[in-house]
C-alpha cells in the first residue's frame, strides 16, 4: 500500500516526549511526520482527517504482549491504539533460535498492523540450563533477552548471562520471582488467600529475586529491566538502586494499578494474574511509582481461551487480555489520581519506547507516523463481543470504561478505524 499524505486537523495534540498539549494540526508524508502545527512548504494532502474532539497522541508502546494467534492479537493491538509491542520469548516453541525469531517478524510484517519486537530467550528452551545464542538472536531481530516467567535457579548461570549481555550491549529483562519461595502459590499471601484457602505467594518471593538481580546487574553493568513488579517492597528496592546511580528500569501491569487481592472475590479466575494481585498498600505504591516515572505501564497481554479459565482457581491459567484496555485503564488511573494527560500517556508511549530503544512514542518532525486518535470522553462496556482479541479473560468484563480509540496509524497508514 502506497503511503498517503495525511492532514490530521483540529485535534488535541499530546506528545509527552516534547511536552506538547495543544490544539494543532499534524502532517504526514512518506510514512513520517513532516509537520506539527504547520505544514511544510508545497505540502498538499491526499486525505484530510477531522480530529475535532479527539486526542491525537503517539501510538502506544507495550512492553509485554503475548501473541497467541498473531492476526487477531495484532488487530486487538491497533484497536487499542498500540502500534509497537514487545513479544516475550515464551511462545510455542520458545524464541531461542534465530529462525523462529525471523519467522515471527515475517508473519507480523505480513499483516502490516502493529510492529512486533521480539524478546529472545535468555537460555535454551527457557530451561535455565544453558545460555541461548544471544548474538544470533540479536541479529535476527531480538531487542532484549528474558526468561519470561521461567526462572534461572542457578545464579552463576544468571551472572554469566548478564556478563555476556553486558559485553555486547544487550538488555536483560527479568520477571523477579524466587520459585522456591513462591512454591505452588496462586495468590498474594494475605487475608484473602487465607480466607479462600488458597496457597499464597509471599512478597519476599519478589524482593529476594529483585535483590539478586540488582546485585548481579551492579556487578556486571548490564542494562537490566525488571518486569511486572507487584509489591511496595520490590518497588522500594528499585528506587534505592536508582538513587544509588543504577540505570535499572521496571514496569507494572495496567491491571495492577487498579486491582488488589480483594478483586479475586469468590475465586474469580479472571483475576488470577502472574504476579498475583497484592494488597491495597502495594497497589498504591505501584501507582505512586508510575506517577513519579520510576515505572512504566504495560498491558502484560496474555490471551487465554475459556478452557484455561473455567477451572478451579488454583488450576486456572494466569493472565489477562489487555491490549484493548491499556489506554482506558491508563486514562482511568490519570483521572482518579488527577494526573496531567501528558504524564499518564508518557508511561505508555515515549517512556517504554526509550526502554526498548526504538523509534516510537513521539510526534516530532521526522519520527515514524505511528499515531493514535482517541475520544477521551466516550464510554464503552467491556464485553466478549467488544474485544477483538481471542482472549476474553479480563476481570473488567461487564464494566464500563472511558476512552475509545477512533483511528490508529502505523507508518502513516490507517490500520484501524472505529
Amino acid at each position: 500500500m502506497s503511503a498517503q499524505k495525511l492532514h490530521i486537523r483540529n485535534g488535541r495534540l499530546v506528545d509527552p516526549a516534547h511536552g506538547l498539549d495543544r490544539i494543532a494540526d499534524l502532517f504526514i508524508a512518506d510514512r513520517r511526520i513532516v509537520g506539527v502545527g504547520q505544514a511544510p512548504a508545497d505540502y498538499s494532502a491526499d486525505r484530510s482527517i477531522d480530529a475535532a474532539g479527539l486526542v491525537v497522541c503517539p501510538g502506544l508502546v507495550d512492553l509485554s504482549a503475548r501473541l497467541g494467534g498473531i492476526e487477531p492479537e495484532l488487530a486487538a493491538a491497533v484497536a487499542g491504539g498500540v502500534t509497537s509491542l514487545a513479544c516475550p520469548p515464551d511462545t510455542k516453541p520458545p524464541l531461542d533460535e534465530p529462525g523462529l525469531v525471523e519467522r515471527l517478524v515475517r508473519r507480523s510484517e505480513t499483516h502490516a498492523l502493529a510492529r512486533v519486537f521480539p524478546v529472545g530467550a535468555l537460555t535454551q528452551e527457557l530451561a535455565g540450563q544453558k545460555l541461548a545464542e544471544m548474538h544470533g538472536l540479536s541479529s535476527a531481530g531480538c531487542i532484549a533477552f528474558s526468561q519470561a516467567r521461567r526462572p534461572i535457579v542457578n545464579t552463576m548461570l544468571l551472572l554469566r548471562a548478564m556478563q555476556y549481555a553486558a559485553t555486547f550491549g544487550y538488555a536483560v529483562r527479568l520477571r523477579p520471582q524466587d520459585d522456591f519461595l513462591a512454591g505452588e502459590g496462586v495468590a498474594h499471601d494475605g487475608e484473602v488467600a487465607s480466607r479462600l484457602g488458597l496457597t499464597g505467594i509471599p512478597v519476599c518471593a519478589e524482593t529476594v529475586a529483585v535483590g539478586t538481580a540488582l546485585e548481579l546487574a551492579a556487578q556486571t553493568g548490564v542494562r537490566l529491566h525488571l518486569s511486572r513488579l507487584s509489591s511496595a517492597a520490590g518497588m522500594a528496592l528499585v528506587r534505592q538502586a536508582r538513587d544509588n546511580g543504577m540505570s535499572v528500569t521496571c514496569d507494572v501491569s495496567a491491571h495492577h494499578l487498579h486491582l488488589s487481592e480483594a478483586d479475586i472475590g469468590y475465586f474469580d479466575t479472571n483475576a488470577r494474574l502472574d504476579p498475583p494481585l497484592r494488597s491495597l498498600t502495594d497497589r498504591q505504591a505501584l501507582r505512586a511509582a508510575a506517577q513519579e516515572g520510576l515505572a512504566v505501564v504495560c498491558s502484560d497481554h496474555t490471551p487465554i481461551d475459556a478452557d484455561g479459565k473455567q477451572l478451579p482457581f488454583a488450576e486456572a491459567l494466569p493472565g489477562v487480555t489487555a491490549l484493548e484496555l491499556l489506554l482506558p485503564l491508563t486514562l482511568l488511573w490519570a483521572a482518579q489520581d488527577e494526573l496531567p494527560l501528558t504524564l499518564a500517556l508518557a508511561r505508555v508511549t515515549c517512556d517504554p519506547a526509550s526502554i526498548l530503544g526504538i523509534d516510537a512514542g513521539a510526534l516530532r518532525v521526522g519520527s515514524r507516523a505511528d499515531v493514535c486518535l482517541f475520544d477521551p470522553a466516550e464510554r464503552w462496556q467491556v464485553t466478549a463481543a467488544s474485544l477483538r482479541s481471542q482472549g476474553k479473560n479480563t476481570p473488567f468484563l461487564g464494566r464500563e470504561v472511558q476512552g475509545r480509540v477512533r483511528m490508529t496509524l502505523v507508518d502513516g497508514r490507517v490500520v484501524f478505524t472505529a
